[in-house]
């Protein structure tokens, strides 16, 4: 995931989720300023095929205003179920007040007139501002729980692909996800794309399910398969990159990972003490809705 020129890989969550509203041009721009290695982002599929970047696979009422002004009062319509000319009429540049998610973000800057842009106006982000080295790691958010809320899955990676194609940009992307479903489609389309393989089990979605027999999402992979080791799962899944939530991973799993040839970048560290002890640790990289903080941290040990 990282770029080799750098030592360590800063990625900015959603862009920057805790300074700028998420995954939004603004907060991609913040980010790059701030001089992060990889911008982090999450990426949905329109009604008429086109890649957005969107965590939410539908309109989040937290934060998306529609056309009148209005917070929506519920969740809100599937992006799959939209045109992207339909949701360029909703207004994704602040957080609801008074929500517990605008409490959780106090230092988010609200950017009124704010648009869900497509993956397409990330990447000619980059250029306008001539940075030609970040790199972009892309999440497919897709459920096998909720396979009605979006496209099917070779649908959805098909998709991606063209649009990263379409902007040249095969050399700087990584592509990771919970459902591992979708990035053993990108290791057989695009064999040169890296695939980063997220794990949570203390948190939502527990992809790996660890105290069921199975799980939907990890592509017929078990822990049981592999006393119990999700680095093994992860090199068995033939993936590079390990991306465990920060409060899963252990000192001997990331030994254990690096000893295997993953890299290793746990999600979402906005917690300096959490950062500095990672760091410390041995993790090739960090993903983090505070990514100011982060750089402060990796510039001054």
């Amino acid at each position: 995931m990282a770029a080799t020129a750098y030592a360590f890989d800063i990625q900015g969550h959603r862009g920057a989720r805790g300074l700028m509203p998420e995954n939004t041009l603004p907060a991609f721009t913040r980010a790059l300023e701030i001089g992060v290695t990889t911008l982090e982002l999450d990426c949905g599929l329109t009604r008429d095929g086109v890649v957005v970047v969107s965590h939410d696979p539908a309109l989040n009422p937290d934060l998306t205003r529609d056309s009148a002004g209005h917070w929506l009062e519920a969740t809100g319509p599937t992006i799959a179920s939209l045109t992207y000319d339909q949701l360029q009429r909703y207004d994704v540049g602040r957080l609801k007040p008074g929500a517990e998610y605008a409490r959780r973000f106090p230092r988010q800057q609200a950017v009124d007139g704010t648009r869900m842009p497509r993956l397409a106006d990330v990447f000619a982000l980059t250029g306008r501002l001539k940075n030609d080295v970040v790199r972009f790691n892309i999440e497919t958010k897709i459920s096998p729980l909720k396979p009605e809320e979006t496209a099917a899955p070779d649908v959805f990676v098909r998709a991606l692909l063209q649009a990263i194609r379409d902007a040249n940009m095969e050399t700087r992307v990584t592509i990771q996800s919970f459902d591992w479903r979708t990035l053993q489609i990108v290791q057989t389309e695009a064999p040169t794309i890296p695939t980063a393989y997220l794990s949570a089990q203390r948190t939502s979605p527990d992809n790996i399910q660890e105290e069921s027999a199975s799980s939907p999402w990890t592509a017929g992979l078990h822990p049981s398969q592999f006393t119990g080791s999700v680095p093994r799962m992860v090199k068995a899944a033939g993936g590079r990159i390990w991306s465990p939530y920060h409060g899963d991973l252990s000192a001997d799993a990331l030994e254990e990972a690096h000893a295997l040839g993953l890299t290793v970048v746990p999600w979402t560290v906005n917690n300096e003490t959490d950062m500095r002890r990672l760091v410390a640790w041995g993790v090739d990289g960090i993903i983090s809705d505070y990514p100011d903080l982060l750089r402060r941290v990796i510039d001054r040990p």
